[in-house]
Parts: structure tokens; sequence; C-alpha cells
């Protein structure tokens, strides 16, 4: 079967690729490379023996996509990654992010919907919850009002995604809501790159531990936690790609009980901003050089997953535990910059 990837090249991207090839699906993938290099194929055809199609199309121009579905008719299904994704340039840059992520998810959805039978894979996020009420999250925890664009986009796909599936017959959608990925593949052949300054807490660790950065910022120690810093659920990216792979194959099999189902991708353990740092000093065996700072806009406490759904239902659960997450970050962050 051909599968769409789109935003393929990046890091949950490329990770989803690798498994998918693994299962033996042909993946298609698109990516405008913003935030991604087309070097990302050599590590993915290093890992599985193939290449993947590609199509370098940004999705914002709707044309290209109608273009694409005409090429490519037989697309079983779309695992859809491409969108802006840091919640403090969504803060600073809005506009920005509504036009990139929702209205690119619009023109995909108006071109499954013709088609006689699509099954599309959502990129969501636990954004979605804002600071929720209880630990750990359920997938019924109530969505409440976004504390960023970034998180907001998620909400409004989510919300975009289940109005299409109502009137849809033929669309069946899954939406992972996934805490925070990390890590690289044990190969070191694709990993996490962000172009430029890193906006995710893991690799501007590695990078400071590599010495590309000279300090790492802690955003604020006076939050209501144990050792006051932000509490994030930190999850290996192959498990989370591996999910999607589940995910996908609950519907191209039509196991799923609804058009359009939600699932939280996590690890069910919080962990602080400074567990993480501890994590990296003993995987790396070496210091740290960080510095405490005042919070940061649209940062919420705390936030971990009740995996339980995913777990009986997609007969999914997570794998490596953070020292070993953080340990394949290392491990690609030292391989590249070599």
């Amino acid at each position: 079967m051909k599968i769409l990837v789109t935003g393929g090249l990046g890091f949950i991207g490329s990770h989803t690729v690798v498994e998918l090839q693994k299962k033996g699906f042909e993946v298609v993938i698109i990516d405008d490379c913003s935030n991604a290099s087309e070097n990302v194929l050599k590590g993915i055809t290093a890992i599985t023996g193939i290449t993947p199609h590609f199509e370098k199309i940004d999705l914002k121009e709707r044309e290209k996509v109608q273009s694409f579905f005409k090429k490519y008719k037989d697309i079983a299904g779309v695992i859809h990654f491409a969108a802006s994704k840091a919640v403090g340039e969504s803060v600073e840059k809005p506009l920005l992010y509504y036009e990139n992520n929702i209205g690119t998810l619009v023109y995909l959805l108006k071109e499954l919907s013709h088609q006689q039978r699509s099954c599309f894979i959502f990129s969501s996020s636990c954004t979605v919850y804002g600071q929720a009420d209880n630990m750990p999250i359920t997938e019924d925890a109530p969505v409440k009002p976004a504390e960023s664009p970034y998180g907001n986009t998620k909400q409004i796909g989510e919300e975009i995604i289940r109005d299409t599936c109502r009137v849809t017959p033929n669309l069946n959608a899954i939406a992972l809501r996934y805490f925070n990925p990390m890590g690289a593949h044990p190969s070191t052949e694709i990993g996490e790159l962000p172009i430029g300054v890193p906006q995710n807490l893991v690799p501007f660790i590695t990078q400071t531990g590599v010495g590309l950065r000279e300090q790492l910022s802690v955003f604020g120690d006076d939050y209501p936690t144990e050792d006051g810093t932000c509490i994030r659920d930190y999850i290996y990216v192959v498990d989370l790609a591996i999910a999607h792979v589940k995910a996908l194959q609950r519907l191209l099999k039509g196991e799923n009980t609804d058009n359009y189902e939600v699932f939280n991708l996590g690890t069910g353990k919080g962990s602080s901003v400074l567990e993480v740092i501890e994590s990296f000093e003993r995987v790396s065996g070496q210091k740290l050089n960080y510095k405490i700072v005042d919070r940061r806009p649209g940062d919420i406490v705390k936030a971990y997953a009740d995996t339980t759904r995913a777990n009986e239902v997609l007969g999914w659960k997570s794998q490596y535990t953070l020292d070993q997450a953080m340990k394949s970050a290392w491990d690609w962050e030292r391989k590249i910059r070599n």
C-alpha cells in the first residue's frame, strides 16, 4: 500500500517513514524543507535499504496539493506531520502558525474527501488539554482554551477533522495526542536536527553539551512542582513512530469503532526539566552548563499521559526509558558534530 507522509523529512516523520517501510508500505514524502533537509532521505535509505518517493511541495499552495493527488491516485492513507511546532515562536508569530497549520490541513482533507476511502492520521498534541485538572491526563480530559497559538492550531485541527468525518463516511481518522518526543534512531542515521536555535528542550541540552550552545536556559524554578521546574512526559521517537504505524493499520483493517478516534501517546511518567538535565549528565558523564531564568509565556506546569487506551486498543506501549532515549539523542548529536 502507498502511504503519504507529509513532513516526512522532519523529526517524527522520518522515523515513522522508517517504521512504515519496515512493515512493507510504499512511502511518498511531501516536505517543503523549511525545517528539514533532503539529506534525511539518505539516512532513511541507509536504515531500510529503500529510498522513499519524495515531492518537495509547500502544502500552503493548494494547486500543488491538487496536482499531487492527480499524480498519485492510489494513496491508501495519509499521516500528516507537516506543521510549525514551536510554542514560543507561535506566541510571537500567530498568523504564520494559523496559515501553515490550519490551511494545509484543509487542503489535504478536501482532496481526501473526494476519494472512495481515505485513512488519515493526524499529528496532534497534549497541548490541547492546556493545564489539565488531573494527572495523568486521559483522552476524556476536557480540551481547555489553548495556552499558545500552536496549541490552538492543534485544537482547531482536531475540530476540523471531527467535523469533516461527521459528514464524510469514506474518511476515517485518528488523532494522536502525543507528549514530548525525544531521541534519535539507534543507527544514528536520523535524529532531531532543528534548523537554527532549537525550540525543544532535549536538542538544546545536547547542543549545549557538545559545545554548540554556550548555556541552557531553564525557564522558571518557581512552579508548583517538586523541584520548581515544569514537568513533561518524554517519549522516545521510535516508540512514537511505531504507534503511528499501528494507528494506520487499525484504520486500514477497518478495526476502528468510530470514523474519528483519539489516542494519547506518552510513557505515563512525568519528568521535570531538572530531571531531564540529570538524565543527560548520567548518560554523557559530563555536567551541563545551565541557568535559571524567568518563566516563558505559554508554558504549562505539568503534563503527562494516561496511555491505557493506546495500550489496550492499539496494542502499543512505550519501551524506552528516559535515559535510553537521552543516550540515543546524545549519540546522534556527537555523530553529526564530528
